[in-house]
């Protein structure tokens, strides 16, 4: 039987939904980089509309768009105050007028606009009320709108009994939450500033004596005492910039409680993922302990360069993001394993752009040198390979689902199996693709593509989620125990 024979494809299939829209802020004239900003005349056009003017105005905006969003008035009040510097007598403002400056200055954005795509599937935290052999799953999702802006998404569902899958439909009110500053690590500060290309002693020297975490007002503090002869000189100006580049990106980001999780959006919040949040790959994390926390690895794009940053949770209302740093780090890819072995933290990575390798760390945050694990060797592959999300543990070995790039930029999946207790054994692998795309998958925003960020096992049945030439989602099943028969045989 061949690899391709032992998946079947399921009736689901989920498309990107442009109604879901979330508010953002809007500054007329900013629209495009270097252009200015026309705030000031805007606002003085507002100003000179009569009372009986504003009240119509601000009355039909609500009319329309009060059951498109969770809180409107708030998201006004919120933009009011950005650009409220620009008006000399506020205090005469009447609510209704800064509610309409408010308006003026919000735009809605559609995170599915163009695309829906790259899921990763775990199994949810919350597994109550369900009928025997059912289990709920959580899914993120890559979403991309306007300007191939991509953010993470999420939905949930039930997988079982004997391979039964019910994908629920997502709540229609998006939200972004709440960013906020976080704790910062010294040492995963130091290793970033060294990826980035400073010298170990100017970044020391900007770095001070901070304690081993320190929060932002510290931080201040630090790059403050540089004397200003020191401060002057451009490579200690250019790792200063780094120091907030790196401080950005890491923050805390909180959800109301009353959300749906399928109405939570992670939108990108910090320069150095501002062109997008990509390819999501979710794992449910069990320590030494017992103690369970949910990662994901992430693609943060800047327009320019792309690095790999880490989000946790263990409610899926409270998240922390932070950067990764290290060379195995500082490409796309990166896949956590769901438990430490041997003490370690694991992860595959395609650091050098096209063969998977194996890294451990201490921390999850700063990862060691990769060693090399699995390289292109058959026709369907030999582009690039890479992990298709973390490795699944099973009996025989930790499962690992693949992509490969051949031919025509065709993208496959396939797998392997690894050691349970040394990862760097490969014990097998498929020599065809276990999934390529089919006739009517081949046409997309990126065509000829199936690409999955993460499979979930349960009941004997492993679901794989995948995305169809980077437009849609789809889902494939296959029997593990049939898998595992074909990869090892």
């Amino acid at each position: 039987m061949s690899p391709a024979r032992l998946v079947t494809r399921t009736a689901h299939r989920l498309d990107p939904d442009p109604r879901r829209v979330v508010s953002k802020l809007f500054v007329p004239g900013e629209e495009a980089p270097r252009s200015r900003s026309r705030a000031a005349v805007v606002i003085d056009r507002i100003l000179a509309l009569d009372e009986a003017e504003v009240s119509t105005l601000i009355d039909g905006v609500m009319a329309d768009f009060r059951d498109r969003h969770r809180d409107l008035t708030d998201t006004f009040a919120r933009h009011f105050a950005v650009v409220e510097h620009e008006i000399l007598d506020r205090a005469s403002l009447t609510p209704q007028r800064r509610a309409l400056i408010g308006a003026y200055f919000t735009h809605e954005y559609s995170p599915e606009a163009a695309a829906l795509f790259n899921p990763s599937m775990v199994a949810h935290p919350d597994q109550s009320g369900l009928a025997p052999g059912q289990l709920r799953f959580v899914m993120t999702v890559r979403c991309v709108g306007e300007g191939h802006l991509s953010s993470i998404g999420f939905r949930t569902g039930i997988l079982g009994p004997a391979g039964a899958l019910t994908v629920d439909e997502p709540g229609p009110l998006l939200t972004t939450g709440i960013t906020r500053a976080a704790r910062y690590c010294r040492d995963v500060f130091l290793r970033r500033l060294l990826d980035l290309g400073n010298d170990e002693q100017t970044a020391r020297l900007v770095l001070g004596e901070l304690p081993t975490t320190f929060d932002a007002r510290q931080l201040d503090d630090a790059v403050h005492d540089i004397h200003e002869h020191t401060a002057n000189r451009q490579r200690v100006r250019t790792t200063v910039d780094h120091v907030r580049r790196v401080a950005s990106a890491i923050y805390d980001l909180e959800f109301p409680a009353e959300t749906a999780l399928s109405e939570r959006l992670l939108w990108p919040s910090a320069p150095a993922e501002s062109h997008g949040m990509e390819d999501a790959r979710l794992v449910r994390f069990v320590d030494d302990d017992g103690t369970v926390t949910y990662h994901a690895t992430y693609t943060a794009y800047d327009g320019l360069q792309v690095a790999s940053h880490l989000l946790s949770t263990k409610d899926f209302l409270h998240f922390h993001v932070t950067p990764m740093a290290g060379r195995a780090a500082q490409n796309k890819g990166v896949a956590l394993f769901p438990r430490r072995i041997n003490g370690r933290y694991l992860a595959l990575s395609r650091s050098d752009r096209e063969s998977t390798a194996l890294v451990d760390s201490d921390d999850l945050r700063i990862w060691n040198e990769p060693t090399a694990l699995h390289t292109p060797a058959v026709g369907w592959e030999l582009i690039q390979v890479g992990n298709c999300g973390s490795p699944i543990e099973t009996p025989a070995g930790w499962l690992v689902l693949t992509h490969g790039v051949g031919p025509m930029r065709v993208y496959g999946l396939g797998a392997m199996v690894l050691s349970l207790n040394d990862p760097s054994i490969v014990l097998g692998s498929l020599e065809e693709p276990l999934l390529v795309p089919a006739a009517d998958e081949r046409d997309g925003y990126v065509p000829n593509v199936v690409y999955s960020c993460g499979g979930q096992l349960h009941d004997g049945v492993l679901t794989i989620p995948y995305g169809i030439s980077d437009t849609a989602i789809r889902f494939a099943q296959v029997h593990i125990a049939a898998l595992l028969a074909r990869i090892l045989a």
